[in-house]
């Protein structure tokens, strides 16, 4: 069936509207949101209410553009602080890890469907090529649980698991590409030009995020543009500049846009805050499109073959091959306590990179890459299902949660502090009792080194002075140098 441009927009609307609804659902059932967007991509595909989408170009695109974003914007909110403890521990799971995961699992793989008769049985390289997919955990799912959470960790395991996620992509990349070159003997050199060549795509593109990262925090801070509203703008232009340099010189792009967003993220530049805002909102947009879109390419039907095999990938995957994998490259770093290294294991969430990844076989017609894609996605359904609904709850198991910081909400008004600013501000609403000692501004009691910003009464906002009166249900906005002073 063939729509117009017009009825296509209408679509996308109604699938975007259905999975914000449905996302409500997440907060009910435990479930991570990111599922729901699944769903109901699955829901309105051709197995559900019939809308045709087995386009894997148009996926494979639609994901390297919302990855980019997801990347650059999870590079924006990392704050290089909270890393540098973590750095050397992050960079061994997101690099050694993967591989480790991806040989382990490919062994499994391999002996698993050639040692029993099942639906299907891979190669060596075929068995490698899928694991290679599955190896890297999913920054959109990670992100989006621990901070839509609100999870607090002890041990820095929030950085640690927000970092790996967000710098794994390159080398799951690497190794997919590797082994669907070996499988189509298409590379045109040597097994050591192959390793060589992964090593400086990883290398070239840490690189390469460095340099534009350091290049562009001195354009933004140079130029003026007169319409504020461009600044954002010119923030998604740096991404997509940044991957596509990159790539186009033989890098990894996915790695010098985490790494440049990195570097944009904790530096001082024009219009910081509200670019930061804009990339939220866009990347939930980049999740919400992404997820949809994955849905739809997926028949569930074409599940039901593969589900013996892909359940007992899933749970190895879960249960033996990651927490061997982060086990192994954590045991140099004591400081972290055994539970912390076992909470690492268990949140190794699969989500729509490794579906992404998987589009690649597709787009590159390796033979049993559609058998591959929909063991990638029932894998990823088990992962979000089992894992995603369980983190929280783990934590606590584990005693690694802790009560995270109150960040005092605004309703009234629609302002907030840079992350830079070591001050806070919120909100109270005048009681009776606040004016016993008169109804100047001079005669409230505050609390030392805070100050009224704004006053709303009604619908109008004034800035006061000492000598303006209060009046009872009166709205103040404050700041304070003591983030925790009890107002």
């Amino acid at each position: 069936m063939q729509f117009s441009i017009e009825t296509i927009v209408l679509i996308g609307s109604i699938l975007l509207f259905a999975g914000i609804f449905a996302g409500k659902l997440s907060y009910r059932s435990g479930l991570p949101i990111l599922i729901f967007f699944l769903f109901v991509g699955m829901l309105f595909g051709g197995d559900g209410l019939g809308l045709h989408f087995d386009n894997p170009h148009v996926a494979q695109f639609v994901g390297l553009i919302a990855l980019n974003i997801i990347l650059f914007s999870g590079g924006m909110d990392t704050k290089l602080s909270d890393i540098r403890p973590i750095a050397l521990s992050g960079s061994v799971l997101a690099t050694l890890g993967v591989l480790l995961t991806a040989l382990i699992t490919g062994g499994f793989i391999y002996w698993i469907t050639n040692s029993f008769s099942g639906a299907v049985s891979f190669s060596l390289l075929e068995a490698m090529l899928l694991a290679s997919v599955m190896s890297s955990t999913d920054s959109a799912s990670v992100f989006g649980i621990l901070r839509s959470k609100s999870i607090a960790l002890k041990e820095r395991l929030k950085p640690l698991l927000e970092f790996e996620s967000g710098s794994n992509d390159p080398m799951a990349y690497l190794l997919t590409i590797t082994f669907i070159q070996l499988i189509q003997m298409q590379s045109g050199g040597s097994f050591w030009s192959m390793v060589g060549s992964f090593f400086f795509q990883l290398l070239f593109g840490a690189f390469m995020g460095w340099l534009l990262g350091k290049l562009f925090i001195w354009l933004l801070n140079k130029i003026r543009l007169v319409n504020l509203s461009l600044y954002p703008v010119l923030l998604v232009a740096i991404c997509f500049f940044i991957f596509g340099l990159t790539n186009d010189l033989k890098g990894n792009g996915y790695l010098a846009v985490y790494i440049g967003g990195l570097m944009i993220g904790n530096a001082r530049f024009t219009q910081k805050y509200s670019s930061k805002r804009f990339f939220d909102g866009l990347t939930w947009l980049c999740q919400i499109g992404m997820f949809l879109c994955l849905g739809l390419l997926v028949n569930p039907k074409d599940l039901i073959p593969i589900a013996g095999i892909g359940l007992l990938i899933s749970v190895f995957l879960i249960l033996i091959a990651r927490p061997v994998s982060v086990y192994l490259c954590l045991l140099p770093f004591r400081k972290l306590s055994f539970r912390a290294k076992t909470y690492t294991s268990w949140v190794g969430l699969r989500g729509a990179v490794p579906i992404i990844f998987a589009t690649y076989a597709l787009t590159a017609n390796v033979e049993k890459a559609p058998v591959i894609f929909n063991i990638v996605f029932f894998v990823t359904l088990v992962s979000l299902l089992l894992q995603g609904t369980t983190i929280p709850v783990i934590a606590r198991w584990l005693h690694l949660a802790e009560k995270p910081e109150e960040k005092p909400l605004l309703s009234e008004f629609e302002v907030e502090l840079p992350d830079d600013i070591d001050s806070v501000m919120r909100e109270i609403t005048v009681r009776p009792d606040d004016l016993t000692n008169g109804d100047m501004m001079k005669n409230m009691s505050l609390p030392p080194h805070t100050l009224v910003m704004l006053v709303k009464r009604g619908s109008t906002y004034f800035v006061p002075t000492g000598s303006s009166h209060i009046k009872p249900d009166d709205v103040l906005l404050l700041i304070s140098d003591d983030k925790k002073i009890n107002t």
